[in-house]
């Protein structure tokens, strides 16, 4: 059977449903604005009406793993059936997960999130590349293998990130660009656009990095980070065409009301292609 790549189908899933990704973001005090307890049953309600309100209609949902694993095993267990019935309804999932290791562990952590045997089995991952882009070579090698997909950390918007990833590479490059680079020989000739695809925040102003790397670029800080649709073409400039922003609170806050969910996510998406068809 042939194996469609994760860009193609990213991209497909773009242009039909809008280039938005929405986090799923259970955290305590965004349960406690729904009106739910901070326990595993809230967990499960908040997840509920999020996959129910969106999954048939955005490109792509991104549950953040921790919110998730600090339950122990239920938590797992109801992330497990989010990534089933968000898939089975259309969307694509991107585990954030920011793993990074070395050999086996690598390895391992690929199994989990890039082998189709696996139950958190996703369309993509994010990952850190800080020790080493070589590192991440089991999670690339999977991924290609599965059609799936990994988004690698390059320019976050904490300030922090600042300290590594604009320190300066022996070649005089910034180790962000160092990564971006690594990341467009991963895509180099795919078409309609490669499956290997760098996190780059949205609040970075200038990014001051070639973003050209024939992949996703996944573009955190939208909404209730400070960022606007509008301000896409300005970080990214030539790539913006593809660029994945993600919103979570600014999409969550509108919940439990499903009507809310739907037409929040509705407005960000119309809002991110009229910016972007503009650039």
């Amino acid at each position: 059977m042939t194996v469609i790549p994760f860009g193609t189908r990213l991209r497909t899933a773009m242009d039909t449903r809008g280039p938005l990704c929405v986090g799923i973001d259970p955290h305590a005090s965004l349960l406690n604005a729904w009106g739910l307890d901070d326990d595993i049953k809230g967990l499960e309600t908040f997840t509920r009406t999020v996959v129910e309100a969106l999954a048939d209609r955005v490109a792509v949902l991104k549950p953040q793993s921790a919110f998730f694993e600090r339950f122990g095993s239920r938590g797992t267990a109801v992330l497990e059936k989010a990534v089933e019935e968000s898939r089975a309804a259309g969307a694509l999932v991107l585990m954030d997960a920011k793993r990074g290791d070395i050999g086996s562990t690598m390895g391992a952590y690929a199994a989990t999130y890039l082998d189709p045997a696996s139950p958190l089995f996703s369309d993509a991952v994010t990952v850190s590349p800080y020790l080493g882009f070589g590192s991440l070579r089991p999670a690339l090698d999977l991924a290609k293998e599965n059609g799936a997909g990994v988004f690698v950390l390059a320019l976050t918007s904490n300030p922090e990130g600042a300290e590594v990833q604009r320190a300066t590479a022996a070649d005089g490059r910034s180790l962000a660009q160092l990564m971006l680079d690594h990341m467009a020989a991963e895509n180099a000739g795919a078409d309609p656009m490669g499956s290997v695809g760098a996190v780059v925040g949205a609040t970075l102003g200038d990014a001051g990095a070639d973003l050209a790397i024939n992949g996703p670029l996944l573009a955190p800080g939208i909404g209730a980070q400070g960022a606007t649709p509008a301000d896409l073409p300005g970080v990214f400039g030539s790539a913006v065409g593809n660029v994945v922003p993600s919103v979570s609170r600014g999409v969550l806050r509108h919940g439990p009301d499903l009507t809310g969910l739907r037409d929040s996510a509705q407005r960000f998406a119309d809002e991110v292609r009229e910016a972007v068809s503009g650039a």
